[in-house]
């Protein structure tokens, strides 16, 4: 495998200028530099990341180049040293070449590639190393990709290291900062951002902070966001990782920006990249998910009988199922009916007051079932978005088996009303409600003193009446106070 490696070397040395761009330029690597730059990449190209396809690039650049000089100086191409072409008229056959053992003098990279390696398997493919990717933010519109997510590197055994990038705008760059608008004073809309998380290609990444972290542009520190204050006990204090502005602090001119990161290193592996964003407000995101998100009334209609049909395996028929008109955030009456395509629920909350919470501490949580709803899966309700408007006088409704919809009237306290009197023990000539049973004292008095539950207990003029007519009763001490009230005879209310 060496050998042809070292042919590869020698051809790429004898490129020109030229030859070497159009070789970078293939690959997707920087074209731009003096000759001993782009000589060192291309090396560094086919040391570490050779492929069949690079190989084949650097046979094409060989022979034009070697064709060009035979013509111009009069000579045969046959004369062509035999050495440099071996690895190539190798590669055009190399599904035929037979298998031969590492110590064949002749063989190359194509031909082994593929093959068998002293029998112990095959030679994996040549995979690219998969790169640290972020998650996408809602509130930030990626518009170029400044520098790709690196890893922070400890430069010796100390806890506190410190990484320098530098980097320079390009003029349509500094342009789209100038001219966009600003969100508050000094915060323009389209910036340059810093975003730090774990070295980890598995998934998208969320943004996470290093401990220690301090962020220096040019030579001014850059304010980082501090932590959330815990008010539970023993419970730490959690920090909101989000995308550093830096432009404030940057040059917007063709001057290279310098850029320091310091960072703990405590055993775990961070990456940084920077970005040129959009930041969007949630007024913005609002009306975009008002354009795109709207689900049809129809569809939600479909949805809401699904729930309601009846499980076959189920004993127990679902007949309707109540939905609030009040946002859950906010307690108030929805205005913008919106829930997660990925919620069971038919409970809705408001993406007005949705966006503004995340806008100021993003979470993204569904406050119904407490369940992730990002913002690329929000829908709105276009069912319960035209209930809103022709049930006005409901805070709640129920949805029927077919899809129908009735609003469901507040329950009005329990009180008294010509309708559910209150019952009220004692004589008619009171109240006139109940007439007293037929029983009349030795003095043609009702045994039983009139109690009428309506009448304020603390209302002096009755006690005072009462007593006057005990004073009167001289046949002797009456029967203890009791109401008489029949068997049977139950509340009204």
């Amino acid at each position: 495998l060496a050998l042809p490696l070292t042919r590869c070397k020698n051809m790429v040395m004898s490129f020109r200028v030229s030859d070497l761009q159009m070789l970078l330029g293939f690959v997707g690597r920087s074209k731009s530099g003096l000759k001993h730059e782009l000589v060192t990449r291309a090396l560094q190209l086919v040391q570490f990341d050779c492929s069949p396809e690079v190989f084949k690039k650097i046979k094409e650049l060989y022979e034009t180049r070697y064709a060009k000089k035979s013509s111009e100086s009069g000579q045969p191409q046959q004369h062509r040293p035999p050495e440099a072409l071996s690895i190539h008229s190798s590669y055009d056959r190399g599904s035929t070449v037979a298998r031969t053992s590492l110590s064949t003098p002749n063989i190359d990279y194509p031909a082994l590639y593929g093959k068998y390696l002293n029998g112990l398997g095959r030679l994996p493919p040549k995979v690219v190393k998969p790169e640290v990717r972020l998650v996408k933010l809602p509130f930030y519109t990626t518009l170029d990709e400044l520098l790709k997510p690196t890893e922070l590197v400890p430069q010796n055994n100390e806890k506190l290291q410190e990484s320098p990038c530098i980097f320079a705008l390009t003029p349509r760059q500094v342009e789209l900062i100038r001219n966009s608008r600003e969100l508050q004073a000094g915060v323009k809309s389209v910036q340059v951002v810093l975003r730090i998380c774990y070295t980890d290609t598995s998934s998208p990444q969320e943004d996470q902070y290093p401990p220690n972290i301090a962020v220096k542009v040019n030579h001014s520190y850059c304010s980082v966001p501090g932590y959330y204050p815990s008010n539970k006990p023993g419970v730490e204090p959690k920090r909101p990782c989000r995308p550093i502005n830096l432009t404030h602090l940057m040059y917007l001119s063709a001057a290279t920006n310098r850029i320091t990161v310091t960072w703990g290193n405590y055993g775990k592996s961070y990456s940084v990249g920077l970005y040129l964003v959009r930041q969007m407000t949630s007024a913005e995101l609002l009306q975009r998910l008002k354009t795109i998100g709207i689900k049809h009334p129809e569809l939600c209609k479909a949805l809401v009988k699904e729930k309601l049909r009846l499980d076959p395996d189920s004993e127990i028929a679902t007949t309707g199922v109540r939905v609030s008109l009040i946002c859950p955030l906010v307690k108030m009456r929805l205005s913008v009916p919106c829930r997660a395509e990925t919620c069971a629920h038919l409970q809705c909350f408001d993406a007005v007051f949705y966006l503004q919470m995340n806008e100021k501490k993003p979470t993204w949580m569904c406050p119904v079932c407490d369940k992730p709803a990002p913002y690329d899966q929000l829908i709105i309700d276009g069912l319960l978005s035209k209930i809103l408007t022709e049930c006005e006088d409901a805070d709640e409704i129920e949805f029927l088996v077919d899809g129908s919809w009735c609003p469901i009237k507040a329950e009005k306290e329990r009180s008294c009303s010509p309708q559910c009197p209150i019952l009220v023990l004692g004589s008619s000539e009171v109240n006139g409600l109940l007439p007293a049973p037929n029983s009349n004292g030795e003095n043609g008095k009702a045994t039983a003193d009139v109690v009428d539950l309506t009448l304020d207990s603390s209302s002096s003029e009755e006690e005072e009446e009462e007593e006057e007519e005990d004073d009167d009763d001289d046949e002797g001490p009456q029967p203890k106070r009791r109401c008489s009230y029949e068997k049977g005879l139950v509340s009204a209310c």
